[in-house]
């Protein structure tokens, strides 16, 4: 394989991981931060991940690798996400930026929050390494999505650790650290998958990439972003991130 069909996923997944940094860039930035935003912008991340899960990814695999094997692929996916959720429990988005107290109990809460996002930052970048080797396209759309939720999650590391340091350098290092993540996953993908990288695996490989994301999707982002009474901005943004994604897969037609 050329060098650089293996540079651009790696590169694909560092560029999704950035925004991470942007996100807590964006949160310094909005003076009057509204719940409303980030519950809107993590439904908008939950509709595209969602709709490009069964709308591309398991549809695809179905039609190449059949519906039992691409079925056993998706759960197997959904049952990663669930083995990491339950042997390194992690905070939720919301309840980190909602902490209270003294500044010890911020910084700590943004610590475990960075912990818990790069946790789940690894599989998502193994999702666009592989992607991206089979459809180009369709990698680039997945690279998309988890951009777009990384924003909200820089934001949920960078908003507790600052009120904790009053520094902004220290609230970035961590958003970018938890970020990194993302093209470690690329490269464990590369290492683990590439020797054994058939038709059968690669397609396998989609359902079981649409099921970590509709795990991240279900468990994560939709029940953060209906909190404090936020479920019509919540289908909002779901609904939203689905139009787009139907509107974008038809331009790439």
């Amino acid at each position: 394989m050329e060098k650089t069909q293996i540079f651009l996923p790696l590169a694909l997944a560092f560029l999704a991981g950035i925004f991470t940094v942007i996100g807590s860039l964006v949160s310094f930035a909005i003076r009057d931060f509204k719940q409303s935003y980030l519950q809107f912008s993590l439904g908008l991340s939950a509709g595209v991940m969602i709709y490009l899960s069964f709308v591309e990814l398991l549809h695809i695999s179905i039609n190449n690798i059949g519906f039992l094997l691409s079925n056993v692929g998706f759960f197997s996916g959904v049952a990663l996400m669930m083995l990491v959720d339950f042997l390194i429990p992690h905070e939720y988005i919301g309840e980190k930026l909602c902490v209270t107290g003294r500044e010890k109990r911020y910084m700590v809460a943004g610590i475990f929050t960075a912990i818990g996002i790069a946790i789940h930052n690894i599989p998502e970048g193994m999702a666009v390494f592989v992607t991206f080797l089979g459809d180009i396209k369709l990698g680039i759309l997945i690279a998309i999505a988890i951009a777009l939720h990384n924003i909200p999650e820089g934001i949920a590391v960078s908003m507790p650790i600052f009120y904790a340091t009053k520094s902004r350098k220290k609230a970035i290092f961590y958003s970018f650290v938890s970020g990194m993540a993302e093209p470690l996953g690329a490269v464990i993908a590369f290492f683990i998958l590439m020797p054994f990288l058939t038709q059968t695996v690669l397609f396998f490989s989609f359902a079981f990439v649409a099921g970590i994301m509709v795990f991240i999707s279900f468990d994560e982002l939709l029940p953060l972003s209906c909190e404090d009474k936020g479920y019509h901005i919540s289908i909002a943004g779901v609904v939203t991130g689905m139009i787009i994604m139907a509107l974008s897969l038809n331009m790439l037609k």
